[in-house]
C-alpha cells in the first residue's frame, strides 16, 4: 500500500462517526398494528385505561417528530395516547395506490377497531387536520371529538399555491438525495449533532411519491362546503405566527366549527420548536372536549358567550 493511500484511509478513520440516530427522549412502545383488508401499520400506544387520544400529525414530519414533546404530558394527564404514521410518512403504509386523504383516515379508523380504542378523541395537526375532519365525517362512531391546530378548511392560499407547485421538484430531490437532502435542512436549522442526526434519519423514512402526492391532496381539499355538519365536541388550537397556515385561513376553519380558538403565540412549527406554548394549549383544548364541550362555543350555541381563550406564556 502506498504512503499516500496508508495515510489517507488513517485520516478517515480518525474522522468522528455519526452518533446513534436516536430521539433525545424516551418515546411510548411502538408495533405493527395489523389492519385486516388494509394492511400493517406503525402505532405508538402508551397503554393504560384512561380515554384514548388520538395524534394524527402533519405533512412530511412522521409522528415522533410532530409529537416528541406531547407524548409525555398527555399520558401524564391520564390519556391513553395513540400516535400512527401515515401513509407515506415514517414508518407508514408502503401502497400502489395513490396517496389520498381519506384513505388515511379510513386507516386511523381501521387502527381504533383494530384496537378496541374507540371512541376517541382525535387531534389533527397541519395535514392531520385534514385527515382528522374526513375521520370525523366518514366514522363519526369512532370520534368522541376533535382538536384541529395549525391547519385549515381549505389550502388554497396563494403562498400555499406556491408550495403544492413545487412538488414535482420535491419528489426529485427526495428520490436522488433521501437522507442527504434532510441531513442538509436540519443541519441549516442549527440543530444539534446528535438531534439533527435522529430527525433526519426520521424523515428520510418517508416515500417521494408519497410525500409529494399529499402535497397536491391538500391543495385539493376543501372542507368548506360540510365542516359545519360535523357534530362531535370540537376545538381549534390557531398558530398565531404561522407562515405556512396563515392565521386568518385557520380563524376561517374556527368559525365554520362555530368555536372560537385557543391562540398560541408560534409558528407553525409550535408542537416541536415551541412545546412550552403548545403543549398547554393543547391540553386545554382537549380537556373541554373530553368534558363534550365545544371551546368558546359561539353564534348562537349553547354554551353562551364566546370567550376567547390564549394559552398561558411560559415563564
Amino acid at each position: 500500500m502506498s504512503p499516500r493511500l496508508t495515510t489517507a484511509l488513517r485520516q478517515r478513520l480518525r474522522r468522528p462517526r455519526l452518533s446513534a440516530p436516536l430521539p433525545q427522549t424516551p418515546l411510548p412502545p411502538g408495533r405493527a398494528v395489523v389492519v385486516p383488508g388494509r394492511g400493517e401499520f406503525f402505532v405508538r400506544d402508551t397503554g393504560g385505561d384512561g380515554t384514548p387520544v388520538l395524534l394524527v400529525h402533519g405533512w412530511m414530519f412522521p409522528s415522533d417528530l410532530n409529537w416528541l414533546h406531547s407524548y409525555r404530558p398527555l399520558r401524564a394527564a391520564g390519556y391513553r395516547v395513540l400516535a400512527m404514521d401515515l401513509r407515506g410518512h415514517g414508518r407508514g403504509l408502503r401502497s400502489g395506490d395513490r396517496f389520498r386523504l381519506a384513505d388515511c383516515a379510513d386507516d386511523a379508523a381501521g387502527v381504533l377497531v383494530t384496537l378496541g380504542a374507540g371512541p376517541a378523541l382525535v387531534v389533527g395537526y397541519s395535514m392531520g387536520g385534514p385527515v382528522t375532519q374526513l375521520l370525523a365525517r366518514r366514522h363519526p362512531e369512532r370520534v368522541a371529538g376533535f382538536v384541529l391546530c395549525a391547519t385549515a378548511l381549505d389550502w388554497s392560499d396563494f403562498r400555499q399555491k406556491l408550495v403544492w407547485r413545487t412538488m414535482g421538484g420535491l419528489r426529485l430531490m427526495l428520490g436522488l438525495f433521501p437522507r442527504g437532502f434532510w441531513a442538509a435542512g436540519v443541519r441549516l436549522s442549527g440543530a444539534s449533532r446528535p438531534e439533527s442526526n435522529w430527525v433526519a434519519s426520521e424523515l428520510s423514512r418517508g416515500s417521494a411519491r408519497d410525500l409529494a402526492e399529499a402535497g397536491r391532496e391538500l391543495g385539493r381539499f376543501d372542507s368548506g362546503p360540510w365542516a359545519a355538519e360535523l357534530g362531535q365536541p370540537r376545538a381549534v388550537v390557531l398558530t398565531g405566527r404561522d407562515r405556512l397556515v396563515p392565521p386568518r385561513k385557520q380563524q376561517q376553519l374556527a368559525d365554520a366549527l362555530c368555536v372560537d380558538p385557543v391562540r398560541v403565540d408560534a409558528d407553525h412549527d409550535a408542537c416541536s420548536v415551541e412545546p412550552a406554548r403548545f403543549v398547554p394549549a393543547l391540553l386545554s383544548a382537549l380537556e373541554d372536549v373530553a368534558r363534550g364541550e365545544q371551546v368558546g362555543l359561539h353564534r348562537g350555541g349553547r354554551s353562551g358567550p364566546a370567550a376567547f381563550r390564549s394559552a398561558a406564556r411560559p415563564a
